[in-house]
């Protein structure tokens, strides 16, 4: 049965497919020109490139929806509306470090109902559309695989990962770490998806912006977990972080995050 945002899915695919091309020729390429935003991280031409791209497919393809990006802007002022970030990872990109990701993410006021990871030098992809599931493939997968958390549901049983200790509450981290079974800095859109995929149970970090998480809001709510602000204090797409749990651990990991 259609779902009633598949062609926008369709069309975020068709989109992740090109950023791949394009981000790939650039990795590890020795004429890989860098620059540095005011706020002193990096940017590359594979990053505008990628936007300009998702940009001009839209402008064809969906002419009246506006495009919120990392590096060309644009109001998040709710309604309908593209929310892409073309490498979310740079500073992994520009390292050699494979872990980085193109975010395509469909947004209606304050829900996400298509969203797109592609991480093409991992060989993965993530998808989901509102009401049609969660679904990755990677090297080691014959057909598309859907996406479903864990289980489990005691802390001292949990695995957690993070990227870094950047923005927490003092002494929160260190709580966090000593009260799972085990600790992986996995990082970035990786954590969350790991998550959705079940084989990680909590994921947090307390600096996102609206490009770099609503895509994975798509997938983990539709892989059944629950992903909420990390401080709290707004909705998902407030730019305040997050946290990501398989759901049944979001309250207990909550309270160590962000106490009262």
């Amino acid at each position: 049965m259609a779902g009633p945002y598949d062609d926008d899915l369709a069309l975020a695919l068709r989109m992740a497919d090109r950023a791949d091309g394009m981000t790939l020729a650039a990795f590890r390429s020795e004429d890989l020109v860098i620059d540095t935003k005011p706020d002193l991280t990096p940017v590359t031409e594979a990053d505008r490139g990628v936007e300009r791209m998702v940009r001009e497919m839209l402008a064809q393809e969906r002419p009246e929806d506006p495009v919120v990006g990392e590096e060309y802007g644009g109001a998040d002022e709710g309604g309908r509306r593209w929310i892409v970030d073309p490498i979310d990872g740079t500073k992994n990109f520009v390292r050699g470090v494979p872990v980085w990701a193109t975010l395509i993410a469909l947004a209606i006021d304050d829900e996400v109902v298509v969203g797109v990871v592609a991480a093409p030098a991992l060989g993965r992809r993530w998808w989901a559309a509102k009401g049609s599931g969660a679904w990755t493939r990677g090297p080691e997968d014959s057909a598309d695989r859907r996406c479903r958390v864990s289980a489990v549901s005691n802390l001292a049983d949990a695995s957690f990962s993070f990227s870094d200790g950047v923005g927490w509450l003092p002494g929160t981290l260190e709580q966090m770490m000593g009260s799972v079974w085990r600790t992986r800095g996995y990082g970035d859109f990786w954590s969350h998806m790991l998550v959705a995929e079940g084989h990680v149970d909590i994921a947090a970090e307390p600096e996102l912006d609206i490009w770099d998480l609503a895509a994975l809001v798509a997938v983990v709510e539709e892989a059944g977990g629950t992903i909420t602000a990390f401080t709290g204090d707004g909705g998902i797409l407030s730019g305040e972080g997050a946290i990501t749990t398989n759901g049944p651990l979001h309250d207990a990991a909550s309270r160590i995050i962000r106490p009262t």
